[in-house]
């Protein structure tokens, strides 16, 4: 092989390698941007929700409140952990509110948020879930048909199947938006 197609296959390997790094710099560095403008926000619309919780006549029980509850795969217990942007009381009753900023998240439709919202009805020990649209200001009571004293007759009953929808609904949802990336 005559040294200047070497010289040449190999300048043109190094700047193939140049491009693809700097393309690949650029990438995770635009992510990193894409991400820290999503906590930014998810951050203030929070806040706008808190306040606007409160002038509704919530008080705040407490703020990104964790719990764990158990299934059962195969037989075998599994602890999941959970946690929910705000648990509210409005007289007597308690609700969790997720809060949602965007296009998309806020709305009952989207099939992550209604499973999200459907799982912590299950798990956490609250008469109802609200679904918070901070930048609409918008706050909405979720019920989801759960059949009528399932929970507290049987906790491995129809709970569990609730739950174990809600979660393999989410691992769906999470997987398929990933894949998307």
């Amino acid at each position: 092989m005559p040294p200047e197609l070497l010289l040449a296959v190999a300048g043109a390997a190094l700047s193939f390698g140049l491009v693809q790094t700097l393309r690949l710099a650029w990438r995770r560095a635009s992510q990193r941007r894409r991400l820290s403008r999503c906590r930014e926000q998810g951050a203030a619309g929070e806040a706008r929700a808190e306040a606007l919780l409160r002038e509704l006549g919530y008080t705040i029980v407490g703020r990104q409140v964790a719990v764990s509850y158990g299934v059962h795969i195969d037989g075998e217990p599994v602890s999941v952990g959970l946690r929910a942007d705000y648990l509210v009381a409005h007289g007597p009753r308690r609700y969790v509110a997720e809060v949602k900023t965007g296009r998309l998240a806020p709305r009952i439709d989207t099939p992550a948020t209604r499973r999200q919202l459907l799982e912590y009805r299950v798990a956490f020990d609250v008469d109802g879930v609200l679904l918070v649209d901070a930048e609409s200001r918008r706050v909405r009571s979720v019920v989801f048909p759960l059949p009528a004293g399932a929970a507290a007759a049987s906790p491995y009953g129809a709970r569990l199947a609730w739950v174990l929808a809600a979660v393999m609904g989410g691992l769906v949802a999470a997987m398929a938006a990933r894949s998307a990336w």
